[in-house]
């Protein structure tokens, strides 16, 4: 077994990792930056290969440092949270999330159970309400954001990539009256999410059709009523291929083989000072993991 490095340099790779700033990071270990500096290239010696991509006044992951935060971040909570119930009452963690509808159903809830098992301590109070990013300031710890970016000073990181898809009732799938060319939308009525407006723009333009007008576009704030509009035949519904895929309702069914990317995605974002609390750090390390195929940094991440 490889010995390990000295615990010091694992603590300033987490938290440059974390905060994406060497400055920040050696202000929260009240080190100098040329200090916390030399400990993050000493654990990169000692792993072989280099951990992070250095920009103008901050650093960003590469897959190897993904990687590595994903697997030794738990650890050093779960060390941190051993020194904490030495020296406390051990009282229960508490996170206060803001998450939109879809995903929290689709994506987030299939997954808590396994941070639960790991993080038993850890309890999540959801919120579900629009204008997430702004109530950080109104009691909020972090959010789950749909967006084309995130602005700083906030901290960020993209969950991966965000495709958008025609969905209509199974009839319109298959049998006599199917729709098989993108052009018969034009007597069709679309229906459309409000934080993603220009989803079926974005679709007409790629399938070679930017001038296609259909019959009427119907707005909603929900992407369940979307779906479920669609399901009722009330129209074709422009959403991510997430949204059809989390959902499986036999009653839907995706329309036409294209999918395009969004310039929207799923973020998660929160206050840089609020990764230094444990509840956020272990909810935004697991998050990271368990979206690892597709998590990438945001391209305003500063």
């Amino acid at each position: 077994m490889k010995r390990l490095p000295p615990l010091a340099t694992i603590e300033a790779f987490v938290q440059s990792a974390r905060l994406g700033s060497i400055k920040q990071a050696a202000e929260a270990l009240a080190l100098s930056s040329p200090a916390l500096t030399r400990r993050v290239q000493a654990l990169e010696r000692h792993v072989g290969k280099p951990l992070f991509e250095r920009r103008h006044q901050a650093v960003l992951l590469n897959a190897d440092g993904e990687r590595l935060l994903g697997e030794i971040g738990p650890a050093v909570d779960a060390l941190g949270a051993a020194m904490e119930r030495a020296s406390s009452d051990g009282e229960l963690m508490r996170l206060k999330l803001g998450v939109l509808p879809l995903f929290a159903s689709y994506r987030l809830m299939p997954r808590l159970g396994s941070l639960r098992r790991s993080q038993p301590d850890l309890h999540i109070d959801i919120e579900t309400q629009s204008r997430a990013i702004a109530r950080l300031d109104e009691g909020l710890d972090a959010v789950i954001t749909l967006a084309r970016g995130i602005e700083p000073p906030l901290y960020s990181r993209r969950l991966g990539t965000s495709r958008v898809v025609a969905i209509g009732a199974q009839a319109m799938a298959e049998g006599p009256t199917a729709l098989t060319d993108p052009a018969q939308l034009a007597h069709e009525t679309i229906l459309l999410h409000s934080d993603i407006p220009d989803a079926f723009e974005s679709w007409r333009a790629a399938v070679g059709l930017p001038d296609l007008t259909p019959a009427a576009i119907d707005h909603f704030d929900s992407g369940q009523l979307i779906l479920d509009a669609a399901a009722q035949g009330l129209g074709v519904a422009f959403l991510f291929d997430m949204h059809l895929d989390g959902i499986r309702d036999g009653r839907l069914a995706r329309l036409f083989d294209v999918a395009v990317e969004s310039p929207y995605s799923y973020y998660f974002a929160c206050r840089r000072s609020a990764l230094k609390r444990r509840p956020v750090r272990i909810f935004h390390d697991w998050l990271l993991d368990s979206f690892a195929a597709g998590a990438e940094p945001s391209p305003r991440f500063a």
